[in-house]
């Protein structure tokens, strides 16, 4: 995909999302916002030539991350940001599911209280279908790919304690 391609397709992304958050209300109030507290080594992993969509800069380090204050434009959030604690992951047959990012576990009680939380279903759906936009370009899928042997792993990680 050309970068004005990467455009349309974010732009289309985050207009599915659009104001959608996993719950109904604020989740933010149930742990003083934690996952947008930032701090300048830590971030939000961006998705492939996202950085050029949103206007932000990579690390010096070159990793592929958004780093923040704790405050940003809405507007222009990562889609990592948008989409957190869930995630679009990918099996072998292509075929797109929304997960617990696992990853987060120690940033966000939603992921280690799933049972008690009711998610809004319209942000799970527009999750998955963020997920299949994602998955017909072959560095998104790639990207989707390693994600998921990612939360997996931490998955598998997390059962064993």
């Amino acid at each position: 995909m050309s970068h004005t391609d990467y455009k349309k397709m974010y732009d289309k992304i985050f207009r599915i999302l659009s104001d959608l958050t996993p719950l109904r209300a604020d989740c933010g109030q149930l742990c003083d916002h934690a996952c947008c507290k930032g701090d300048s080594k830590t971030g939000m992993r961006l998705f492939p030539h996202e950085e050029s969509v949103l206007g932000v800069s990579v690390t010096e380090s070159g990793d592929r991350l958004a780093v923040c204050d704790g405050t940003c434009d809405r507007t222009k959030r990562p889609l990592a940001c948008r989409i957190f604690p869930f995630f679009p992951t990918i099996d072998e047959r292509g075929r797109i599911y929304v997960e617990a990012d696992t990853r987060g576990a120690l940033l966000c009680p939603l992921i280690t209280h799933m049972d008690e939380v009711v998610f809004d279903k319209r942000f799970l759906r527009a999750v998955r279908r963020v997920g299949r936009i994602l998955a017909k370009d072959r560095e998104c899928r790639e990207f989707l790919l390693n994600a998921t042997q990612e939360i997996d792993t931490y998955r598998a990680f997390l059962s064993e304690e």
